[in-house]
């Protein structure tokens, strides 16, 4: 008996594979916990396939080869995610502390209007202005002092943005759209505190 043409074997294999298409997805979408970058590592691998198949001598030692192949693709998906990680910390560790290009005085001057305005706004607004956007927190760490969801922080926080922006260009009029570098405004009067 003659073995079958290279061309046979690799389209007898191509064939297999294909038929375990979900099963090798399946594979990767649990090793790496996403089913993009599974679907992504699975396409890489069979254009990989595809130049090898007529290597392979017969269509049953493909999926156990395939596997192989897989798990080294899972391999390699980690080493690089950790490589870009790397990569990134050490970018921000090697960045500048301060902006360049930061302005203390017009800083000053920006937040005494937002200042002065923060108690117009809802409680709940004013206390998330102060806690993020004057006090550096982040949104999560709010959130959690205050007993919200991170997600439901976030939309107060815009919506806090959003009503001071609305008092600063009611009280600061074309100040305000221009961007408070000249700021002739007179500043409302804070209301009294309970």
């Amino acid at each position: 008996m003659t073995p079958d043409p290279p061309e046979t074997t690799a389209t007898a294999v191509a064939a297999r594979l294909q038929a375990n298409h979900r099963e090798f997805l399946n594979f990767l979408a649990a090793r790496v916990g996403s089913r993009e970058d599974a679907e992504e590592i699975l396409q890489d691998a069979f254009v990989r396939s595809l130049e090898k198949a007529g290597d392979l001598r017969d269509d049953e030692s493909a999926v156990a080869w395939f596997y192989r192949l897989l798990r080294n693709a899972v391999t390699d998906y980690y080493r690089r995610r950790d490589a870009g990680r790397r990569a990134i910390e050490s970018y921000a560790q090697d960045a500048p502390v301060a902006d360049p290009g930061f302005d203390a005085e017009l800083e000053r001057a920006v937040c005494a209007c937002v200042n002065d305005l923060i108690p117009n706004l809802k409680p709940e607004y004013a206390d998330l202005i102060r806690r993020v956007d004057l006090g550096g927190a982040e949104v999560a760490s709010a959130a959690d002092e205050l007993g919200l969801t991170a997600g439901n922080a976030r939309v107060r926080l815009h919506r806090a943005r959003t009503a001071l922006r609305h008092e600063l260009e009611r009280s600061c009029r074309t100040c305000a759209t221009h961007g408070c570098l000249d700021c002739t405004c007179a500043r409302p009067a804070r209301p009294a505190q309970p």
